[in-house]
């Protein structure tokens, strides 16, 4: 037998402990590397994850079921925190109040798919103008934003209220009376959260094919009807993508609440939310293992709205094949 067929002998190759390039020990002696090299890869976004995450969530659960003390120190309670919540009238006011201003920031995600296309109106004048104009509340800083609504709304001396009184309607106490609050907060938090919203709408509409309008336009379809009937169903995996961002957005509002009324103001306890909530009782009070059961249950408020909101988007969202 020659040296070559002797090298190459399938006997000769197991002598010398070689894998042949198509045998299955080499495939995975391959897939195990691939994996190895992928795991490292990933490695230092699962540890940054893991520890500004996962470890918070795991650490913020355990106190949530203990009672800390001022000066540190923590005492195994079991669910004591837990009930004293469900107890407290102040944490279900919170969760109310919380709950109208996610009810509130879903009223603008209509507002921002109409300003998105009248955006994209084919011919529009001055349209990148109008594109920042809408865009600049959203990287403007949130506290600047509430000290100037603040102003805007002052029951003395506010400009809304002179507006008002100009047209012969009455002041209304927007930052006192426990109804008009809500709405104000509201307001604002839509108004600084529009140009965002305007954006990604506008994202999703220019994605949207021509020929489907032009096809729609043969068919006889108006501007309304094509906008209705065709361009919202082509972008309704955009408007659900917003409609996710925006609750989950108005279900952790705290700074317009912290500037706008502040702790001092008889209307506090009508405007308040879970994350001032929290604030108030793990900063100032410094109630620690208390406010860690305020943002456990904000946590499970939040997965089980938007475990809702996936559900239901089976129903109206439209995914293209």
């Amino acid at each position: 037998m020659s040296q070559l067929a002797l090298a190459t002998s399938p006997r000769s190759v197991a002598e010398r402990g070689d894998v042949a390039p198509n045998s299955p020990g080499r495939t995975h002696t391959a897939r195990r590397r691939e994996a190895v090299t992928g795991f490292l890869f990933i490695l230092p976004l699962f540890a940054t994850v893991s520890l500004f995450m996962f470890y918070p969530i795991i650490r913020n659960t355990y106190l949530s079921f203990t009672e800390t003390g001022v000066f540190g120190g923590e005492t195994w309670t079991g669910l004591d925190q837990y009930i004293r919540l469900v107890q407290d009238p102040q944490m279900w006011m919170a969760i109310r109040n919380t709950g109208l201003y996610a009810l509130i920031g879903l009223l603008g995600i209509p507002l921002a798919l109409i300003i998105a296309g009248l955006l994209n109106r084919p011919g529009l004048r001055f349209k990148s103008l109008f594109r920042v104009i809408y865009f600049l509340p959203v990287v403007v800083m949130p506290v600047a934003i509430g000290m100037i609504w603040r102003l805007l709304f002052n029951d003395d001396y506010g400009i809304i209220n002179s507006i008002l009184n100009t047209i012969g309607l009455s002041s209304v106490q927007w930052l006192s009376d426990p109804v008009a609050v809500i709405f104000a907060i509201g307001f604002v938090a839509v108004w600084s959260t529009l140009g965002f919203n305007v954006v990604l709408m506008l994202a999703g509409l220019q994605a949207v094919p021509r020929d489907v309008i032009e096809a729609a336009v043969l068919d006889g379809a108006g501007p309304i009807r094509q906008f209705f009937s065709v361009t919202v169903p082509i972008i309704s995996p955009t408007v659900f993508m917003v409609s996710v961002l925006t609750v989950i957005s108005s279900l952790q509002i705290f700074d317009l609440v912290f500037i706008m009324i502040g702790r001092n103001s008889p209307a506090i306890d009508d405007s308040q939310t879970i994350v001032y909530y929290f604030y108030e009782q793990g900063v100032v009070l410094l109630d620690r293992g208390y406010a860690a059961a305020i943002v456990t249950i904000l946590l499970i408020l939040t997965m089980i709205v938007t475990a809702i909101q996936f559900r239901l988007q089976k129903r109206w969202v439209h995914y293209g094949s």
